[in-house]
């Protein structure tokens, strides 16, 4: 059955009370980052209301070094977290970031953000996401690009899509976040999550603004051992988050073009392949499976960017006719 896309029960409306943001880190061993990304976001033009930071048993300088930013600044919370003996992505991360959520109360905010403890800021940038999303009433998440650091200093962009807001910063409207359920505790969390808002009827995106482009101070997907491993997540991830065989074998073949070449789109496809031979869970959302496979073969045939199009077009639509309603009612 074809999958359309729905409206949330009442219309999304541009939320222009306040400019409550709260930003959720869960970081471990973070020593030689951590500074770069308090800096570039004590500094911002508006700053964060609150800042909780979940320490996730780090045994490097970091503690140290968030309590030196928290008795400076009365917005950052740490919260430490015990020590589980290696650094865990995917579920790992939500768990800690559950942990530092729990510390506050969500509907005191407009904003809530997942947030990486290896970045360094725009200082415009938190200010800039929200005018893009004061600016339009379905945008549920958004978020700027990636760029990676070389050793040379050069900066080159991590390839994302555009159909959702990059992992390490997960900007949210507070509306948008409840009405998916949150995030998912599993690799894959955060592509999931955006076709969830795609199906809940809200635009999930990110944009290469010039203005805010992140850099991203770890190379793209070796936070947990390295990129080889990370690649190898990554295809598992795949294969929970529901992607059909044929799909896989096509990011796969587009991911050989980047760093690392060639072995990082062999790595996705053998976590794919992994994961499907030893019957690794799969997340059971009928529902969500449905409208996420469609989503794929249309990205296939008709090309990522038009279905995306599409999509989004579908959704202001959905929007345009819910107020029309509304307001005549």
């Amino acid at each position: 059955m074809k999958s359309e896309p729905t409206a949330p029960e009442s219309p999304p409306v541009a939320n222009v009370r306040s400019r409550r943001y709260c930003l959720i880190t869960p970081c471990r061993n973070e020593a030689a980052f951590i500074r770069r990304t308090l800096e570039s976001t004590v500094n911002q033009t508006v700053p964060p209301t609150c800042w909780v930071i979940v320490d996730d048993g780090s045994t490097d300088d970091t503690p140290q070094i968030l309590a030196e930013y928290a008795a400076k600044f009365d917005f950052i919370k740490i919260v430490p977290k015990e020590d589980r003996g290696h650094r865990a992505v995917g579920p790992g991360v939500i768990e800690a970031f559950y942990q530092g959520l729990s510390a506050v109360e969500l509907d005191d905010y407009d904003y809530i953000c997942k947030y990486d403890g290896d970045l360094e800021m725009p200082l415009g940038y938190f200010e800039r996401a929200m005018q893009k999303m004061e600016a339009d009433p379905c945008l549920g998440n958004f978020s700027g690009k990636l760029y990676g650091v070389l050793e040379d200093g050069r900066e080159v962009p991590e390839r994302t899509g555009d159909e959702n807001a990059v992992g390490p910063v997960k900007f949210y409207r507070v509306d948008c976040f409840k009405d998916i359920g949150g995030f998912v505790r599993e690799v894959s969390w955060d592509g999931i999550d955006g076709h969830v808002c795609r199906m809940r009827g809200w635009i999930a995106s990110s944009e290469d603004d010039q203005e805010m482009r992140i850099r991203h101070l770890r190379p793209q997907g070796s936070s947990q051992g390295n990129i080889w491993i990370g690649r190898l997540r990554w295809g598992r991830g795949k294969y929970f988050m529901g992607s059909r065989w044929y799909y896989v074998l096509a990011a796969s073949a587009y991911r050989v073009f980047e760093r690392p070449w060639i072995i990082g789109g062999l790595g996705i496809l053998l976590g794919y392949l992994r994961a499907a031979l030893s019957r690794h869970p799969r997340y059971d959302d009928p529902e969500y499976l449905a409208f996420f496979r469609e989503h794929e073969r249309k990205s296939l045939f008709r090309g990522r960017v038009r279905t995306l199009e599409e999509r989004n077009e579908a959704i202001r639509e959905a929007h345009r006719a819910q107020k029309a309603a509304h307001s005549e009612a």
